[in-house]
Parts: C-alpha cells; sequence; structure tokens
C-alpha cells in the first residue's frame, strides 16, 4: 500500500486568487456539495483524521485549502457548494474563487468530485462537470459514504452515473468510496498516482 499521501501537510488557505501559491508541479482539486464527505475523503485518503477540518455543519470549508505532499503535488480542497444556509453574498465569493482556479490555474490536472451515493447529481454537481468540460480536465466520480447503500444499491447507483457521465466528451471515471470502512481507498489512491505523476 503506497503511504505517499501520508505525507501531506497543510499549507495555505487562499480566500482570494491573489494568495495562491506559485504554480509548480500538480495539483489535484477535491469538489463537492457541503457535507458530502469531501473532507472526510482527503483525511482517509491521507492516513490523517484530521488533516482536512471536517463538520457536522455544513459550508465549514470556505476557503480553498492546500495539503502539500511535496515540492511539486498538492491537494486542494474547494469550499463546500450549496448549502442553503450560506448568505447569498458569501455562496457568491465562493462561486467566483472556484471558478478563477478551475478556469486558469494551468498545473490543475484533474477533479475529483465527491457525490453523496444517495443523491448523486445535484445542480451544484453539474456546475463542476460544467467547469471540467470547459477546460478538458480528467473528471474522476467519488461516489461517497457508499456504506450507507446495499450491494445491489451501489450497483446500481455506479451504473447509472456512469451511464450520465459517459456522454460528456471528456476523461471520466467513477467509482464507490466511503472513508468509514475500505471501500475504494486504493482505487481512488491509483487514480490520484497518474494525475499527479507519482513515483516519476
Amino acid at each position: 500500500m503506497s503511504n505517499f499521501y501520508n505525507q501531506a501537510k497543510f499549507e495555505i488557505s487562499v480566500a482570494a486568487i491573489k494568495q495562491l501559491p506559485p504554480e509548480q508541479g500538480y495539483e489535484v482539486a477535491f469538489a463537492g456539495r457541503s457535507n458530502a464527505g469531501k473532507s472526510s475523503a482527503i483525511n482517509a485518503l491521507t492516513g490523517r483524521r484530521s488533516l482536512a477540518r471536517t463538520s457536522k455543519t455544513p459550508g465549514r470549508t470556505q476557503h480553498l485549502n492546500f495539503f502539500r505532499m511535496d515540492e511539486q503535488r498538492a491537494l486542494v480542497d474547494l469550499p463546500g457548494y450549496g448549502y442553503a444556509k450560506v448568505p447569498e453574498s458569501v455562496k457568491r465569493q465562493w462561486y467566483e474563487l472556484i471558478d478563477n482556479y478551475l478556469s486558469n490555474r494551468q498545473i490543475l490536472s484533474g477533479i475529483v468530485l465527491i457525490m453523496d451515493s444517495r443523491h448523486p447529481f445535484g445542480r451544484s454537481d453539474q456546475q463542476i462537470i460544467d467547469w471540467a468540460v470547459a477546460g478538458s480536465l480528467p473528471l474522476h466520480v467519488l461516489l461517497s459514504k457508499a456504506d450507507k447503500l446495499g450491494s445491489n444499491q451501489r450497483a446500481n447507483t455506479l451504473r447509472e452515473v456512469r451511464k450520465q457521465l459517459t456522454s460528456l466528451g471528456i476523461d471520466t471515471s467513477t467509482q464507490l468510496f466511503s472513508a468509514t470502512q475500505p471501500i475504494g481507498l486504493e482505487e481512488l489512491r491509483a487514480t490520484l498516482d497518474g494525475w499527479l505523476h507519482v513515483g516519476e
């Protein structure tokens, strides 16, 4: 088992594009609706229980949070979106920040879109997909909380999501995932290893 991601350390929290670290190497962005399990996925990937802050309160991640494994490779936790209790002005700031980052970051190697396997394809999820299509960015869909579904439900959900994504015309992949049970962790690592050129 690769322990490369165990090296991840918090680097910087970015509230405005001008605060972004210099572009070097490779970055992978983690996006998803509030409470889809985004921070939990990062913590499971890195084996660090509290690296990315998780919260019962949706919308806790409000900046671009960078976690760096080495000088050339980083994970970026984007603000969780789609939570109604966040003021509209804040939502607009988040949207502009995410839009600017995903549209203009030259070293972005791909987007991991975390969708709750029980409620995939919300309107906000479609926005992330649209950004991936517009930027010709590889998209890896993580169907989180798969432990909450029975085996038949998992198979059906995976098949339906893959079916919807095939028409996009970009490089997409989809998998089941659970941050609390051993479902999909090695598959996620393998995808990221390729995007981040781990071992090169």
